[in-house]
């Protein structure tokens, strides 16, 4: 474990607030937070920043289309592909639907 994961956190401050608009100024709108920290025995603070160093927009993932193999005399489950988006591909002898479309964990 480092140094920084056993230090125990005091105060947490937005940038907007006392004890924290003197590094606001020196780091702009990067500043996210400033925490004021000490040490395992209380005898020394540390005073951290979090900064906002990369803004990247996010690209939709595409739905792949996975092939499921259901046995003709699983009428319920065909039913719940179809209901999904699931098409029969005959070639294949597969139901084809996106993948995201079936069970979710809890």
């Amino acid at each position: 474990m480092t140094e920084a994961a056993k230090l125990k956190v005091l105060k947490k401050l937005a940038p907007s607030q006392p004890g924290a608009k003197k590094l606001a100024q020196k780091y702009g709108d990067a500043l996210v937070c400033v925490r004021h920290r000490t040490d395992a025995i209380g005898r020394t603070r540390f005073t951290t920043v979090e900064l906002l160093v990369e803004r990247v927009p996010i690209k939709p993932r595409t739905d792949r289309i996975v092939g499921v193999k259901i046995d003709y005399n699983e009428r319920a489950l065909r039913a719940l592909a179809r209901a999904a988006g699931a098409s029969w591909d005959p070639k294949a002898r597969l139901w084809r639907m996106p993948r995201r479309s079936g069970p979710q964990a809890p």
